[in-house]
C-alpha cells in the first residue's frame, strides 16, 4: 500500500498508532512521521566522511534500539534516514550544490565530489545492513500484511 500523505501528521504519534504507518516507497514520509523524525533527524548529517560516519553509526545505533524494542516503524524510519543519507550524499557528490537540474530544467553535467561520494558510501554500507536484516524483513512483511 502506498504511503498515505493525507494523514494528520502534526497530531499522530506513530509509536502509539503504528497501524496508521505505511512503508511506502524509498524515503516517503521520512520528514513527517513522529516521534521518529524528532529522534533521528538531529543526528542526520553528511557534509564530510567523518561527519557521515558519526551520523550513520548513530542512526544505526538508534535502529538497533528500535529493533530491541520490537518497534518496526522506528526501524523502518531509521532505514529511511540511512537511505536518505546515501541518496543526498550521492546527489551532492554528482552535482555541485546538490542541484541536478539547471534553470531550464535540463540535467546538469556531473562534477564528482570525491568527499561527498565517500560520505554516500558510508551511509550505503549501513543502509544495506538494515535493508537486508532478516528481522527487519520479517517485521516489514508482517506489518504490510496486517496494515497494508
Amino acid at each position: 500500500m502506498a504511503f498515505d500523505y493525507d494523514l494528520d501528521f502534526d497530531n499522530i504519534d506513530f509509536r502509539e498508532q503504528p497501524e496508521l504507518y505505511r512503508v511506502g516507497r524509498g524515503e516517503q514520509g521520512v520528514l513527517m512521521v513522529e516521534p521518529y523524525k524528532s529522534e533521528i533527524l538531529p543526528h542526520w548529517r553528511f557534509k564530510t566522511p567523518e561527519i557521515a560516519k558519526e551520523s550513520s553509526d548513530k542512526i544505526y545505533q538508534i535502529y538497533l534500539e528500535y529493533k530491541e524494542a520490537g518497534d518496526f516503524v522506528g526501524m523502518d524510519m531509521a532505514r529511511k534516514y540511512l537511505q536518505m543519507g546515501y541518496t543526498r550524499s550521492r546527489r551532492y557528490a554528482n552535482y555541485k550544490g546538490g542541484r541536478k537540474y539547471d534553470e531550464n530544467g535540463e540535467v546538469k553535467e556531473r562534477q564528482i565530489d570525491e568527499e561527498k561520494a565517500e560520505s554516500a558510501a558510508i551511509f550505503e554500507e549501513k543502509w544495506k545492513i538494515v535493508r537486508e536484516d532478516e528481522e527487519y524483513l520479517k517485521l516489514k512483511k508482517e506489518h504490510q500484511k496486517k496494515y497494508g
